[in-house]
């Protein structure tokens, strides 16, 4: 099994520099000559006209979501993350219900039912189901036997374990449809900031990358920041400037114009800047376009927040956490919710 897993390391760093290429836009004579031009055309068009079928999938996020993973996919990190794990001798069918907020967000439960030694039975989001079967193609170049390991499905059945993402509405129904088999069930979460006033000003331009990347869709995304007493707002306003394109689209800028008419009308008090709109608030949850704040007296303010909203929050940003500009860039181990997704598939294949 280990000469298995050794395998799917080397096929699956192809893949990544793969992943790279793309989302370089490489032209065809850069790629590894395994992949025909052919395969390499149907990705360029459906990267550049995944909008028509999701209107938030711009080609800059697909290959920012492409590049992301590739980084991931080298021999070390693939080697370091799964050393620790058995490799499955008798292989689970592990369902997987794929989001689809933002680009190949479910590529990494893919990844450790793989890894794991276990079948992927995966049904996609029909937000998000055009790349994703292209991928497993470009992977069979590398490694044949994968369609052996992946069942792409329309609806789960016959699994013996699931890993389902989505809302807290959706959560509720995957968790009494699922209550028979071990599961993981992902719910709403939100990422925030904490300043402490000391950044500088590309520190506070790389929030701006935490806060936009994906129009804000994803739940490492930055949807509120704790800013000191005395913090300027000016600076976070002068510092994201550069990322004021992002109101010529037309769903974010639907948002925009619809929740600032909202708090108008009901007389909250917001600051914006023409992309963006503030509001002080102690919510953790932010629709697209606007960004809550919270002023502090003492980091003990902030603590305890944290504290209490734990189980709600996916990532915090800030100098004495991960540092700006990194939340959408998670590592291998870096799983979703803070649940272990390749220590329960391990506990799954020891049953």
């Amino acid at each position: 099994m280990e000469k298995r897993r050794e395998s799917l390391i080397k096929a699956f760093q192809e893949v990544g520099k793969a992943m790279i290429l793309f989302a370089n836009q490489s032209g065809y004579d850069s790629f590894n000559k395994l992949m025909d031009e052919s395969l390499y055309d149907r990705m360029m068009t459906e990267i550049e006209t995944a909008h028509r079928y999701n209107g938030w999938f711009t080609p800059e996020s697909v290959r920012n979501a492409l590049l992301e993973l590739g980084q991931l996919l080298t021999e070390e990190k693939l080697s370091n993350w799964t050393k620790e794990y058995e490799f499955s001798t008798s292989p689970k069918s592990v369902g997987i219900v794929m989001a689809g907020n933002i680009p190949l967000v479910g590529f990494h439960d893919f990844l450790c039912v793989i890894f794991s030694g276990n079948k992927a039975i995966v049904k996609l989001s029909s937000d998000d189901n055009r790349i994703f079967p292209i991928l497993l193609e470009i992977i069979t170049l590398y490694y044949p036997e994968i369609f052996s390991y992946v069942n792409i499905q329309p609806q789960l059945k016959e699994i013996d374990a699931v890993i389902a993402t989505g809302s807290d509405n959706s959560a509720r129904y995957f968790e009494k449809y699922f209550e028979r088999v071990p599961h993981i069930i992902r719910r709403n979460r939100t990422s925030l900031a904490v300043l402490n006033g000391t950044e500088t000003k590309e520190e506070l331009y790389q929030l701006g990358k935490d806060i936009f990347m994906y129009f804000g869709l994803g739940c490492r995304n930055v949807s509120k920041i704790f800013i000191p007493q005395d913090f300027d707002l000016n600076r976070l306003f002068e510092a994201i400037l550069p990322y004021n394109e992002i109101i010529h689209h037309h769903k974010y800028a639907n948002n925009y114009d619809y929740y600032k008419a909202v708090y108008l009308m009901n007389k909250h008090q917001i600051i914006e800047n023409g992309f963006l709109l503030t509001m002080e608030s102690e919510e953790l949850f932010a629709p697209i376009g606007v960004l809550l704040i919270t002023r502090y007296n003492h980091q003990d303010e902030v603590e305890q927040y944290l504290d209490e909203h734990k189980s709600q929050i996916q990532v915090i940003v800030g100098k004495d956490y991960i540092p700006f500009g990194e939340a959408q860039s998670p590592r291998l181990n870096d799983y979703a919710d803070g649940v272990n997704t390749m220590q329960f598939l391990d506990q799954i294949n020891k049953k």
